[in-house]
């Protein structure tokens, strides 16, 4: 019997050994995982390269993450927001290493590492900081540089319902870097808020397939990142 569902926070993060690559879902506030990565935290892993659209806001989330010495190695399009407090002081204090990538590229890369493709070229960047050193190649007259696809050891991710064969849906702008992410991790770890019985989701709305999903916990009332943040929480 095919059966995801894990009885705790603690189980879902299982397994996440020091150095390992973790792909977070979410878009500052949407669809982040919140409470999975305080689990990870909790769990106690280090040196974790981290591929994420920003590195947090305030003091939990993904910023306590960072903040609890947890990050060798950060991948990112937003490194600094406007709520970022500890991310610029790591950086600055030489912490925390840091790779800035083009949202929109970023997606691209990790999207291409689930589908099994080795790399791409791209127009993106072109010219700037962020594409020196990168292979350079003309077409129809046009520049373009070689990204690489990119891969992890897990995902954590955030949806709004699952079975328990891991088929997942998402809330609304929540969804953003969640499915493109399950794909190109070898362990997908998601959060849901419901979870329902099987054949209550129709197979026509299903938005990430249950293969892609390792492991699902449920979390019937997840934090929201900015409300925790107006209240000046800090995690631990």
């Amino acid at each position: 019997m095919i059966d995801k569902r894990v009885a705790s926070l603690e189980a879902a993060v299982s397994g996440i050994v020091d150095g390992a690559t973790i792909m977070i879902g979410g878009f500052a506030a949407a669809g982040s995982p919140v409470e999975l990565i305080h689990a990870l935290i909790d769990q106690g892993s280090t040196n974790l390269i981290i591929v994420n659209n920003n590195t947090g806001s305030g003091h939990i989330g993904m910023a306590a993450l960072i903040e609890n010495d947890r990050v060798k190695k950060i991948i990112t399009s937003y490194p600094r927001t406007a709520n970022s407090v500890v991310f610029p002081e790591y950086y600055k204090d030489g912490k925390i290493e840091l790779e800035i990538v083009p949202q929109g590229t970023l997606a691209e890369r990790i999207r291409a590492g689930g589908a099994g493709i080795p790399a791409f070229y791209t127009p993106t960047a072109v010219g700037t900081p962020l594409g020196e050193g990168k292979e350079v190649r003309s077409f129809d007259g046009k520049e373009y540089i070689l990204e690489y696809g990119i891969t992890a050891d897990f995902a954590l991710i955030k949806c709004k319902t699952s079975d328990r064969y891991g088929n997942l849906l998402f809330d609304k702008t929540g969804r953003n870097f969640g499915p493109i992410m399950a794909m190109a991790a070898k362990t997908t770890c998601a959060q849901t808020s419901e979870m329902v019985e099987l054949g209550e989701i129709d197979p026509e709305h299903v938005v990430t397939p249950g293969i892609f999903v390792n492991r699902v916990v449920t979390v019937p009332k997840p934090v929201h990142e900015s409300v925790y943040i107006e209240q000046g929480r800090v995690y631990p």
